[in-house]
């Protein structure tokens, strides 16, 4: 039996995608998600996850989450789950490894500072700016811009959030429903990032481990894994244990509760998804009620700890600093993005060029445009 031959009916199938931008010939040994998957792997943008920040900046220590860690652990959330449900593994992961590829330096401070930079000029949102990288900005080719990514994936990565209003998004067809594979993107990706602030901001010291005690989620699943006898495990490994138990629990609930509605529904065929009228991916209300309580937690006691917002600010300033700058000085653009802005605008060029930055690229950069004894 073939990978495709064991999919669902409900999956979204190779052979029926909507194709690419510009066509290309089929591989003789790699399926059409396959080869989406791997150009977002071999792409500049993919590479510059490594040093793009989640919630610490990338200085502050060797072992935190970056952009890119938590890029591979969506895709194994996301490839687990759609393996339980029998949908499209390739499809899912090339959407989960894409997802983030529009990201800013200095993770949500600097999409919400870009936003506010760009709010005359259409303003600014990552899942935007993923499909801008993959259909544009990348250049790996010589006959096309982008990385010539079938449709699906394109759509997953756009639908990835319900940010519909602006006239790219329209081209994908708002009023349907994205695939199952697209949609177990939301909450893979909420999963990790949920569970690995978690444990950044235990290890890290900002977030007391007694108060996580409290939460719902911490309780339901001490009370189903063997930590050891009371007050005997060792700290870090009560915290990996219970993490991944978390990890496991809401995995777990999201394959059973998205069968369960893909019986309720009576969805038979993958039209019968994109006519939906809803989503349908998603967990029990029980058990999304203790994940809200754990977001909360996270939004009060880690985004806004003191030190995290000091940190916010200094990537404020430095986004700030460095979009005035260009704007006023145009020609201090590298060469490769002055280029482009005859086309683009020059505040596209100029936000194209800063999500595109690493934190510490644009450290760097802007320590070169605002300190006179530092070379350019």
């Amino acid at each position: 039996m073939t990978p495709e031959e064991h999919l669902a009916p409900y999956a979204q199938r190779s052979d029926r995608t909507r194709g690419r931008v510009h066509e290309e010939a089929g591989h003789p040994y790699r399926g059409t998600y396959q080869r989406d998957r791997d150009r977002i792997i071999h792409s500049t943008a993919f590479r510059r996850l490594e040093y793009k920040t989640q919630v610490f900046v990338n200085h502050e220590g060797d072992h935190y989450r970056t952009r890119l860690t938590h890029t591979i652990e969506v895709a194994q959330i996301a490839r687990s789950i759609a393996r339980a449900l029998r949908l499209n593994e390739d499809l899912a992961e090339s959407i989960s490894l894409a997802h983030d590829l529009g990201h800013t330096p200095f993770g949500h401070t600097g999409e919400r500072v870009m936003n506010e930079l760009m709010k005359e000029h259409g303003g600014f949102e990552h899942n935007r700016q993923s499909l801008r990288v993959v259909e544009k900005l990348e250049e790996r080719y010589a006959c096309f811009a982008g990385l010539n990514l079938t449709w699906e994936t394109r759509e997953g990565i756009i639908k990835h959030s319900s940010y519909y209003d602006h006239p790219e998004v329209k081209l994908y067809l708002p009023e349907e429903q994205p695939s199952l594979e697209a949609q177990i993107i939301d909450y893979a990706d909420e999963i990790a990032y949920n569970n690995h602030d978690l444990d950044d901001g235990l290890s890290s010291g900002l977030i007391n481990l007694d108060e996580v005690k409290e939460l719902a989620l911490w309780k339901r699943v001490c009370r189903a894994v063997d930590t050891g006898p009371e007050g005997s495990a060792d700290r870090k490994i009560l915290i990996r244990t219970v993490i991944r138990g978390i990890i496991n629990l809401l995995a777990t609930d999201l394959i059973e509760t998205t069968r369960g509605a893909i019986e309720t529904l009576g969805i038979q065929s993958f039209d019968d998804v994109k006519k939906a009228g809803r989503r349908i991916v998603g967990l029990d209300p029980a058990i999304e009620r203790e994940n809200g309580e754990l977001k909360e937690f996270l939004m009060h006691r880690l985004y806004q700890h003191y030190r995290v917002v000091r940190m916010g600010i200094k990537a404020q300033r430095v986004l700030t600093d460095l979009f005035s700058i260009y704007q006023n000085h145009p020609g201090a653009l590298s060469d490769s993005y002055s280029r482009r802005i005859g086309a683009d605008g020059l505040e596209q060029t100029i936000s194209d060029y800063i999500a595109g930055m690493t934190d510490r690229y644009a450290l760097e950069e802007h320590q070169k445009l605002t300190d006179p004894m530092i070379r350019v």
